[in-house]
């Protein structure tokens, strides 16, 4: 069963879209596992540059098959919209793009709740796509599946019954109103979506068992995990690879691989904890030089040095055997460039993240400075077409993490992809 999971690294934004999309010309199957459309991944194809939410990044090659698993949950308004623009740039949907009937579906009270709770407590970083509500209702077994979703009568009274749980902190008025524009949507929705409905578990795992390429796609990344993240500073599902499993309906021991994506620095979007984080006029040098701004938000994304100890921490939790270093041409002309290697924190010495919300805030960064490196890197097409101390600083990382950096990425488009270390990606 060749199944190979791509996760991020770092809190989201390595440059997954990228790494999927090239890895995708050689598999048949690609599928999304969890999140919804508050994920952006771009991606440069041809000329041309792409920003998928929810539709896999397999979608760019013709032969691939692609899929929106039970993890994931699913605005079936934003999907519409994403699909009509992937069309109308040439690219065929239909027959290739399935949803799995367990998804659960995004709905405009999902919306509503999310901007009423961010207004309320204080921003904590959503993108108010209704991801973290409709999470909720899952967790709270009164979530609308696009089983039945699909189905008139049953959403109709599903509908009412979510409606009605949330209409004290809605207002009954509003409830009304958001249970009509619902309604109003509902029936082209439901014709757009039910095509694309299929039981995508079992056809990934009858892919894997006749020896089809599966690739599995993380949103975000491992730090934000509601589980081993910076929490609550998080997403509300689990970026992991352990979460490819419960959001795929692949077994596990159908994963051959874990391949982990990680910039060359650090980014995060929001607030939380951030401990490598570098002080402007650099981080905006950097930001600008990275295009660092969010594909789906538009938010400028805070700056970091590379930090090692985050990326121990997702190593161990989603168990990635090699590494996809991303954004190295980001950093030419940085000199000298900085990684962090350990925190202080309370007068100790800490070689790995902490649990501790105190910690992660207070903990700050030991660094070891290394020499920095500059040209073009983007013209290079194997690794040694690297500068030298591009090639040193790639090989330290290695060391330090005792994981090979299988895949450099040194631009945006599809041909900046140098291959570094021997052996398949795909375990």
């Amino acid at each position: 069963m060749p199944v190979l999971v791509v996760v991020g690294a770092q809190w989201g934004d390595e440059g997954k879209g990228k790494i999927v999309h090239y890895l995708s010309q050689g598999a048949q199957w690609v599928a999304r596992y969890q999140g919804g459309d508050n994920a952006g991944h771009t991606v440069v194809f041809g000329g041309e540059s792409f920003a998928l939410h929810l539709i896999p990044s397999g979608i760019l090659f013709a032969r691939t098959r692609n899929v929106i698993g039970n993890g994931v949950v699913v605005n079936p308004l934003a999907l519409l919209s994403e699909t009509r623009s992937v069309e109308a740039r040439g690219i065929r949907v239909q027959g290739r793009l399935f949803v799995s009937l367990q998804a659960h579906v995004i709905l405009p009270h999902h919306l509503a709740l999310d901007r009423k709770r961010e207004a309320g407590r204080g921003p904590i970083g959503t993108t108010l796509k209704g991801i973290g509500p409709c999470y909720e209702d899952k967790v709270a077994r009164r979530g609308i599946r696009v089983a039945d979703y699909i189905e008139p009568m049953t959403f109709r009274r599903l509908l009412g019954e979510a409606l009605a749980a949330h209409a004290s902190e809605l207002g009954r008025g509003e409830a009304a109103r958001l249970k009509d524009e619902t309604l109003s949507q509902y029936g082209r929705l439901r014709r757009f979506l039910s095509p694309l409905c299929r039981d995508t578990g079992d056809l990934l795992v009858r892919a894997a068992g006749s020896g089809r390429r599966v690739l599995l796609e993380s949103a975000q990344g491992a730090m934000l995990d509601m589980d081993f993240g910076t929490y609550p500073f998080v997403t509300s599902s689990n970026p992991i690879s352990g979460g490819a499993c419960v959001g795929s309906g692949l077994p596990p021991m159908a994963i051959d691989a874990v391949l982990g994506v990680a910039k060359a620095y650090t980014t995060r979007v929001g607030l939380g904890p951030f401990p490598s984080e570098m002080p402007e006029p650099l981080a905006g040098r950097i930001r600008e030089a990275g295009r660092e701004y969010g594909a789906t938000t538009g938010r400028p994304r805070r700056i970091g040095w590379l930090d090692l100890p985050q990326l121990r921490a997702a190593i161990r939790t989603s168990g990635i055997g090699r590494l996809a270093l991303t954004k190295l041409d980001t950093l030419s002309g940085i000199d000298p460039i900085r990684v962090c290697v350990a925190y202080r924190w309370q007068g100790r010495l800490l070689d790995a993240f902490p649990a501790s919300r105190r910690a992660q805030l207070e903990a700050r960064p030991v660094y070891r400075e290394l020499p920095g490196f500059s040209g073009d890197l983007g013209s290079a097409r194997s690794f040694a077409d690297l500068p030298a101390l591009a090639r040193r600083y790639v090989r330290w990382v290695e060391s330090e993490l005792r994981v090979p950096a299988a895949i450099v990425s040194v631009g945006a488009s599809h041909e900046q992809t140098v291959i570094h270390s021997e052996g398949s990606l795909w375990g």
